[in-house]
């Protein structure tokens, strides 16, 4: 099998990323095919990292549907096409030249780059030419353009928006002699509905592969339903784990006599807590992560409830539910749980645990400690057992907990899928604290809600909802993509 053989498979589109050095080509395939691992794809800020052609196939269920290939850039493009024209002699040069071009320099001399690029082109791979449009329009820019139009191939070309400045209005007009189509995209930013359209702008510029290029369109966006499906599923796992989590410790008898160990005793525990519940939080965004395939970034967890923090005290302002839609929330959480107190007792209450339970909860607690101090949002609570004495914490005594809990998975969502994989820095992913999404949820979606968690505030999670939650936890997370 020859080397364009293995470039360009039969009955699979093909199409060829080029264009000059340091434009942004393996940005663009970075972000197109959602890779951020420098082993796959070479993105490099040194001119000339890609040097060699390589193949990128789009797969699923192990069969290949569309195939990029990304190339070295243009290193002498005036030069080659004067040797080019020099070769065809009177006239346009046509496919034929540019073969033969490629032939005798693909083996080395001045124009192994050029070569290299354009031979997946003559093998029958479309084109998409990238360029960065905050860059004036030079000789050697429009030389790559002639080169590309004598193969007779189709293209497309791409702006790729690097900067806030741009000569977009003069590129356009030049491209325009030169592709079949001319769309913006923007590596660094371009979200999926972005990254699908540019897959589907595709389908103008190769009428031959319309088959293999409508199935893959529609395989990748059924994928990505299946990555939010299965994100909610770690965003229920996390709340439910978080909202039913308990922590004990047992009181001896010097701590009952004396006020201050008790009062440190409860502190250490409300320590353990958040540190339990941060542990759990980092666990479900770090599936995050490998859910929307990045590798380079890491998160943080807890920021959201650290009293003393005054970042995460205004945070608690901005995010969670509005005091009216808490009182309505509070309600309806207390009669689940009221609820569950009824099913415990064999409904000798005669449903006055939920009436109870519904005044409790608007009132603003799951549990408040009887005589040890409030310490946050956290509330203790001491009871008795077989054993003696202990201290039990949580849930959390703020009625707002689980709506922060929440708030938090969706804004960590939000900055993941947002994330561009063209994006090369590393670090702490960049979440940014904007205002609640909860707060405008559909009241249906709210009151889901609200009754799930006061049942899991019971430590006893209604099975029964599970399904409603986890498809109101799917719409939550579609949302927090827009």
């Amino acid at each position: 099998m020859s080397a364009t053989e293995e470039l360009i498979p039969e009955g699979v589109p093909v199409f060829a990323v080029v264009g000059r050095i340091n434009m942004g080509k393996s940005a663009v395939l970075a972000t197109l095919l959602e890779v951020d691992d420098d082993q796959v794809i070479r993105v490099d800020p040194t001119p000339g990292a890609t040097t060699h052609c390589q193949s990128l196939p789009v797969r699923f269920g192990g069969r290949e549907l569309t195939r990029f290939i990304d190339t070295p850039g243009f290193s002498r493009p005036l030069e080659a096409m004067r040797a080019i024209q020099e070769m065809h002699g009177e006239g346009t040069p046509d496919l034929e030249t540019v073969t033969k071009f490629v032939a005798a320099h693909l083996s080395g001399g001045d124009f192994e780059d050029e070569a290299r690029l354009l031979e997946p082109i003559v093998g029958g791979a479309g084109i998409l030419y990238v360029i960065d449009p905050s860059k004036p329009l030079r000789d050697a820019f429009v030389a790559e353009m002639e080169i590309l139009r004598w193969t007779g191939r189709p293209r497309m070309a791409l702006l790729n928006q690097k900067g806030e400045e741009t000569q977009e209005k003069e590129w356009r007009e030049r491209l325009g002699s030169y592709f079949n189509l001319v769309r913006t995209f923007n590596a660094h930013r371009a979200r999926f509905e972005e990254r699908k359209r540019l897959m589907a702008s595709l389908l103008e510029i190769d009428e031959r592969h319309r088959g293999a290029l409508e199935e893959a369109i529609r395989l990748i966006d059924t994928e990505w339903e299946e990555r939010r499906e299965e994100a909610a599923d770690v965003v229920l796992g996390l709340l439910e784990e978080a909202l039913t989590l308990r922590v004990e410790a047992r009181l001896e008898d010097q701590d009952e006599r004396m006020e201050h160990r008790r009062e440190r005793k409860a502190k250490e525990l409300a320590l353990q807590y958040v540190e339990k519940v941060r542990r759990m939080e980092k666990k479900a965004y770090e599936r995050l992560l490998k859910i929307y395939r990045h590798h380079l970034v890491t998160v943080e967890a807890g920021e959201a409830y650290e009293g003393i923090d005054l970042e995460a005290a205004e945070t608690w302002k901005k995010w969670g539910l509005s005091r009216g839609q808490l009182t309505v929330a509070g309600l309806i959480a207390g009669a689940a749980a009221g609820a569950v107190v009824d099913v415990s007792t064999g409904g000798l209450t005669h449903g006055g645990g939920a009436i109870v339970g519904g005044l409790l909860g608007a009132g603003g607690a799951f549990f408040k400690g009887a005589d040890l101090p409030e310490l946050g949002f956290l509330g203790v609570l001491r009871v008795s057992s077989g054993s003696g004495k202990k201290l039990v914490m949580g849930p959390p005594k703020s009625e707002n907990f689980p709506w922060i809990l929440l708030d938090s998975a969706l804004h960590h969502h939000a900055a993941m899928v947002r994330r561009a994989h063209g994006r090369r820095d590393t670090g702490v992913l960049e979440e940014e604290r904007g205002e609640s999404l909860v707060r405008d949820l559909p009241g249906s979606d709210r009151r889901v809600l609200a009754k799930w968690f006061g049942t899991c505030a019971k430590g006893a999670p209604d099975r029964g909802l599970t399904p409603e939650v986890f498809q109101v936890l799917v719409g939550c997370l579609r949302r927090s993509e827009e």
